[in-house]
């Protein structure tokens, strides 16, 4: 649902009843992760996808009804492999969408509405639902601040919005979507209930360390990836806004004092294409001891070993060097800018999602490795 908070914020700010289908699971392969929405609005127009094929007609369906009885289902679809590709399903298996309407006279259009509008302005926010439960309790919200602080509930026990308030507090840090499972009073025995935790968080961070002619193409391909990428140079000659048209922000610093001073978290990419040694050696040192997903350095196996050794003298542990992608990027036989920057991000991508960066051809290890891939329903389950 908060994949398309935007539409959804215009809607409520304009006092619209709409129905909103969510992905809670999927087993076997989907174009469409937990958390991927389609909303209908009374007048029956559409916005956003839960599969890219037929199950979207079935769904708008399903999202008229639950506007005209006001009622939160939980639906499931399965398609054999013979007819999955028709309906986006493109090799089998299930999908359970959670139909929930948001109308004017409905309990949960306050904290849905609240939600909305954080994951529309760019505010970190986290919305649970009950996927599966008991019937008074399906349609429910609760909405979680990073603070740890909430609006709404799930139930009538204090514990459970107590519990699940930590726990969607939990999937928020990490910046993750996808369901739990948890008892009707906060615990983990007694009836189940099966939660949607959707997070909603600013986009990650891209800091490109070196204003040469390759970090503009990364710059392109990061802003292409979804980050918000920052470039950093010491030489305000080379660190301009029109060399960097894309960038979302250009410091003038050295970049060893830029990362002492900014924020950074567990989804952080740090790219250093500076290969000076004044500039890698301090930048690396402290790099490599913070707790960000990507530390990458560019420079020729001859500059790694060189770098490795200043490292080291410096007191970088080998453990810590361990961490650092260098020579940057996958071997791709890479020459331009572009097909570098082609090959960095794809090192990110698959430090990001566990892949291994060989070619799927001949290869016999799954196409996604994304955690988030369980099958549906029953199980503890999460998206980055």
């Amino acid at each position: 649902m908060l994949d398309i908070a935007e539409e959804l914020n215009r809607w409520v700010e304009r006092g619209r009843d709409f129905a909103v289908a969510t992905v809670v699971a999927v087993g076997g392969s989907a174009p469409r992760q937990p958390g991927a929405a389609l909303a209908v609005d009374s007048d029956g127009t559409a916005v956003g996808s839960v599969s890219g094929g037929c199950v979207e007609g079935a769904v708008y369906e399903l999202c008229q009804q639950a506007l005209e009885d006001g009622k939160t289902v939980l639906e499931r679809f399965g398609y054999s492999d013979d007819d999955a590709f028709a309906v986006g399903l493109t090799c089998g298996g299930v999908i359970d969408i959670l139909v929930t309407p948001v109308r004017a006279d409905g309990p949960a259009r306050p904290v849905l509405a609240a939600a909305l509008a954080a994951a529309a302005t760019g505010e970190a926010a986290a919305v649970a639902r009950i996927a599966s439960g008991p019937a008074e309790l399906m349609g429910r919200a609760l909405l979680v601040r990073p603070d740890g602080s909430w609006e709404g509930g799930l139930g009538a026990h204090p514990e459970l919005d107590r519990t699940l308030a930590g726990e969607a507090c939990a999937f928020l840090d990490a910046g993750r979507t996808g369901t739990l499972e948890i008892g009707e009073q906060g615990s983990r025995c007694g009836a189940p209930l099966t939660v949607l935790v959707e997070s909603s968080v600013p986009p990650p961070r891209m800091i490109v360390f070196g204003a040469i002619d390759f970090a503009s193409a990364l710059v392109r391909t990061g802003k292409f990836l979804g980050y918000h990428v920052t470039v950093c140079d010491a030489r305000p000659v080379f660190a301009t806004p029109a060399r960097f048209p894309e960038a979302d922000e250009i410091v003038v610093e050295w970049p060893h004092k830029y990362l002492e001073r900014t924020d950074v978290d567990g989804r952080t990419v740090l790219c250093v294409l500076t290969h000076d040694a004044k500039f890698d050696v301090p930048l690396l040192r402290l790099a490599l001891r913070l707790p960000v997903a990507y530390v990458g350095a560019m420079g020729s196996r001859r500059t790694h070993l060189d770098r490795n050794e200043r490292l080291r003298g410096v007191g970088v542990t080998e453990l810590e060097l361990a961490r650092l992608r260098s020579p940057i990027g996958l071997d791709l036989g890479a020459r331009t800018p572009e097909e570098t920057a082609l090959s960095i991000a794809a090192e990110i991508v698959a430090a990001r999602r566990g892949g291994s960066g060989a070619s799927l051809t001949g290869a016999h290890t799954p196409i996604h490795h994304d955690p988030a891939s369980t099958p549906a329903m029953g199980r503890i389950g999460s998206v980055a």
